[in-house]
């Protein structure tokens, strides 16, 4: 920081006489002097999260929001990608029918359902007519349908009714992926992978430009133990927690209810040492999804009998018109009690409980839909430019 402003940032300080218009000027050239130097380095954000909560979903909306999205090169890339998450869909909804006791509607819907058992794992490479009229009887059919309705009970892509839904246009021959197809699109995440754009800094914050980078990273169990690599430097962590998952059990471990694992994580996650100095933002995702459950009679009480009593608190029920409200609110309180948790070192990755004073901000967001995205994170990187400011000024005495 320039030595004069700091110099001067003392007097005004010490000298109550002083009049407010100097005490804002020495301020403002302050605050531009530090946001300044803050453009010269890269603002680091960790996505974090179990398996299919949305994370890869915000790389892409980063893309399009600030790296003007995709070519129709790189949408032709995803075919491949789509193409396996329908064939995946429907190969499982029949594959579920037996196991649930469902019967298809017509003889034609079961000739179809052993066309679809008797291809390989890897979707066609081509769309034939023969293989569209199969999806499309199959998709159609009542005992596929009131297998969909249970897809709770067993895993499914969140996308896979947005696909099916959308058959007769993916399967067109000159098909080219819209931005949604790409956004609901899904492939596994292992490994590392990184996004690096630069944003617009409000002018409040002394204008410009700065640069972020954000990291993605498999959120299976066994993806779990590469985080650690990308810890250091990190000045936020986006946590994102699926909202929708309360009535659905993970894929590695078929007795853990998906919502609970994402709670465990999020206290792991919160804890860590080496996470503490870091913002913590949660991304409170696919409540769409979860109003959607709700309305078609799904209770989250059901699986955390817990939620009886919260939905009897006096203070919540101003805020709270419908069971969804109180659901999205359950979730959001469960996070909070964690992070009042009393907890000590019982390990070397856990952090000293007087770091548990520290802020956390939480979001309710759809990662499908780009504008909410958009609107969420300017709040969030005004929230991590401000408080980088506010550190390095806090820093000074």
């Amino acid at each position: 920081m320039n030595g004069d402003l700091f110099f001067g940032l003392l007097r005004c300080l010490r000298n109550p006489k002083q009049s407010t218009r100097q005490k804002e000027e020495v301020h403002h050239h302050m605050i531009t002097d530090m946001s300044s130097n803050f453009k010269d380095t890269t603002v680091k954000i960790l996505l974090l999260g179990t398996a299919e909560s949305g994370k890869t979903t915000i790389i892409k909306q980063m893309r399009i929001l600030h790296i003007n999205g995709f070519t129709d090169d790189e949408r032709r890339e995803k075919i491949p990608e789509i193409y396996q998450n329908i064939h995946d869909s429907i190969k499982q909804l029949v594959l579920q029918m037996e196991p649930l006791g469902l019967r298809f509607g017509s003889v034609t819907s079961e000739r179809s359902a052993h066309y679809i058992l008797a291809l390989p794992v890897e979707a066609p490479e081509y769309f034939t007519e023969e293989y569209c009229d199969h999806v499309v009887t199959l998709w159609n059919d009542v005992g596929i349908r009131a297998c969909y309705d249970r897809s709770n009970e067993f895993p499914l892509l969140d996308s896979a009714k947005y696909f099916l839904d959308n058959f007769a246009r993916i399967s067109e021959e000159e098909y080219i992926p819209s931005t949604e197809d790409i956004l609901h699109s899904r492939k596994v995440t292992t490994g590392i992978s990184k996004i690096t754009f630069r944003v617009p800094i409000p002018k409040s914050l002394g204008g410009g430009e700065q640069e972020f980078r954000m990291y993605d990273v498999g959120g299976q169990r066994d993806e779990r133990n590469k985080w650690i690599q990308v810890f250091e430097g990190i000045q936020a962590v986006l946590f994102l927690i699926s909202c929708s998952e309360f009535d659905q059990n993970l894929r590695e471990d078929p007795k853990q209810n998906r919502l609970q694992e994402a709670l465990n994580l999020f206290r792991a996650v919160w804890q860590n040492r080496f996470l503490a100095s870091a913002g913590l933002i949660v991304f409170l995702n696919k409540y769409d999804i979860m109003e959607r459950k709700i309305r078609a009679g799904k209770h989250i009480v059901d699986y955390f009998p817990e939620f009886e009593e919260f939905s009897k608190r006096p203070q919540q029920q101003q805020s709270c018109f419908d069971e969804c409200d109180w659901t999205k609110m359950f979730i959001k309180q469960k996070m909070i009690d964690i992070t009042h948790e009393q907890f000590k070192r019982n390990s070397r990755n856990q952090c000293d409980v007087s770091y548990s004073e520290r802020e956390c901000y939480y979001h309710f967001t759809v990662a499908t839909d780009t504008r909410c995205i958009r609107d969420v994170f300017s709040d969030v990187q005004q929230m991590i430019l401000s408080e980088n400011i506010n550190m390095a000024g806090s820093s000074l005495f």
